[in-house]
């Protein structure tokens, strides 16, 4: 069955989580191993629904510890795989995840985000896990890590998630949160011949190295089962895949290769958008559910004469410091509104490295959204 049997192209009234569904689907994705959580599970369930009719593989594991590493099989394997998930089972993934990293698997991970830390509120919104998707793990190592804000950026950005997962061999993090993955909205839903897929490059011979490299050239994916006598170690490994622990040239040049090929490509990778008004001198980032109230809150400052412009990272990491830097350039001052403790904002602080202060405005508990009335009063007491 093709994927437009199952939601039709053209207008649908859609919550995130299922129109993120959709996306894996016309993505390709066809193998899913998941555990419930709250406010994920829809996920797992229409992945459960679907999949059997697209001719994909939908196993619910033990735990988010065996839905990781299924996923980092079936991506060896060569199926485009996914798992999703909330705040404690994400913790559970960082393990997994890291070895994701190490050995160049492809794989999509969604934590739809709530509050915490531990079992916190969980049905309640928050963006606690900012700094958790990109410093989780240990080691040198960088991540991609995408936030939409709607339920059609739910479905957009999935499949290119999955582009950016084969396209540099790396783990790509979604992170929504209870308010994106719940909200229900009219969806366009496309026709699936007119999706991109990249495709994941295979070697050409049984000779060709097989992870690493310099950063800039990636080594193609090898598929088990192909006949390209692979060594998969989450150890320090030759571009061949045999294990060399004890060599501090092979650690090097692969950790290199690891953080580079995500720093070498990161103008190819960060998205990003910018609203309002060019002079302003009061400047906003924001990025989530959180962007939505302040790009209505930017337009109700507009009709009350006061001029702000508005700076949206649709990739979190890699950070996007020199178009955030080049945004707040002639500000007076800049306003992050997060519902955390002011995680983004310090990242912020340290991309703009301005002469004025980052302001940050937080809300925590309840699962409630910063509104933009409140984004708007803040405006107005610390201009």
């Amino acid at each position: 069955m093709r994927v437009n049997e199952i939601y039709p192209p053209g207008k649908h009234f859609l919550m995130g989580n299922e129109a993120l569904v959709i996306g894996a689907l016309l993505a390709k994705c066809r193998f899913y191993a998941g555990y419930p959580i709250t406010p994920s599970s829809e996920i797992m369930n229409l992945m459960a629904r679907y999949l059997p009719l697209v001719n994909g593989v939908f196993i619910q594991m033990e735990d988010e510890i065996a839905s990781i590493i299924s996923i980092i099989g079936a991506s060896l394997a060569g199926a485009r795989a996914m798992t999703a998930t909330s705040g404690p089972g994400f913790s559970l993934m960082q393990e997994g995840i890291g070895y994701a990293i190490m050995a160049e698997i492809p794989i999509v991970v969604v934590d739809v985000m709530r509050a915490g830390p531990s079992t916190g509120q969980a049905t309640k919104a928050a963006q606690g896990d900012v700094m958790q998707a990109r410093w989780g793990r240990h080691g040198d190592q960088e991540i991609i890590a995408i936030a939409p804000a709607s339920a059609q950026e739910m479905l957009d950005l999935t499949i290119h998630a999955f582009n950016l997962a084969d396209k540099y061999r790396v783990p790509v993090i979604i992170l929504s949160d209870e308010i994106v993955g719940h909200a229900e909205e009219i969806v366009l839903v496309p026709n699936e011949e007119d999706i991109v897929i990249y495709p994941r490059k295979e070697p050409l011979t049984k000779d060709e190295p097989l992870f690493g490299g310099d950063g800039i050239n990636i080594a193609p994916f090898p598929t088990l089962g192909k006949g390209f006598n692979v060594l998969v170690t989450g150890s320090t490994h030759t571009e061949y895949g045999y294990r060399k622990t004890q060599d501090p040239e092979t650690h090097k040049r692969l950790v290199n290769h690891l953080v580079n090929k995500i720093r070498i490509n990161r103008d190819e990778i960060i998205n990003y958008s910018v609203h309002g008004d060019e002079d302003a001198r009061i400047g906003i980032i924001a990025y989530g559910s959180v962007y939505r109230s302040a790009l209505e809150a930017l337009n109700m400052a507009r009709n009350e004469g006061i001029k702000v412009k508005l700076f949206r990272p649709i990739t979190l990491w890699p950070s996007p410091d020199g178009e955030m830097r080049k945004f707040a350039e002639d500000l007076d001052f800049l306003i992050v509104p997060e519902l955390n403790t002011k995680m983004y904002a310090l990242e912020v602080e340290r991309a703009v490295r301005g002469n004025f202060e980052v302001l940050s405005l937080n809300k925590i508990g309840g699962g409630l959204p910063i509104y933009p009335e409140e984004i708007l009063g803040f405006i107005k007491k610390v201009r």
